[in-house]
């Protein structure tokens, strides 16, 4: 009983963190909603009892990565300054395509049996931590999910210095 009210206070406060964090056009109420989602997600993997990954949510992601947004965000020109409107005109065609995607997650993960993908129990010791590293680099096991994040991340780190780049192209073509 005291799970599922943990788990719906902070599923609906990791809900609504992450909208903050997309919709807000203050960079810094956006980087705040970034760390308060991040830290929602290490209360849902401790209510899975993924201690582990629950503890590298916090060092990783709310220690390092949230805290050098924020502070890449202060210490640029423009901290408080409003850039408008923050949706694109072409936001239906990027929700067409991320139901796309998720079709396609659900069929590869459908194909997919986890139950086979662990390790037997006398295998591996009954430790989480060693059943999570053997699931991960097992053939059978997450290895390909695995592999599939870090393309699209890579992509997605790509596809920024791209956006990035084009930037200040356009800055220097208006400055002249």
């Amino acid at each position: 009983m005291v799970t599922t009210f943990v788990f719906v206070v902070a599923a609906a406060v990791l809900l609504v963190a992450a909208l903050i964090a997309v919709l807000k056009n203050n960079l810094v109420h956006a980087a705040m909603g970034l760390v308060v989602s991040l830290f929602g997600t290490a209360v849902l993997f401790v209510l899975l009892e993924a201690y582990f990954l629950a503890v590298a949510q916090v060092v990783i992601y709310v220690g390092a990565i949230a805290i050098l947004i924020v502070f890449s965000i202060m210490l640029t020109r423009r901290v408080g300054a409003q850039w408008g409107n923050q949706t694109n005109p072409t936001w239906p065609f990027a929700l067409l395509a991320a139901g796309v995607l998720t079709v396609l997650f659900a069929l590869m993960v459908r194909g997919w049996n986890p139950d086979q993908a662990l390790p037997a129990a006398e295998a591996v010791p009954g430790d989480v931590t060693a059943r999570l590293g053997a699931a991960l680099v097992n053939p059978g096991g997450y290895v390909v999910p695995f592999e599939v994040a870090s393309v699209l991340l890579l992509a997605a780190l790509i596809g920024a210095v791209y956006v990035a780049w084009g930037g200040r192209k356009a800055e220097k073509s208006t400055q002249r």
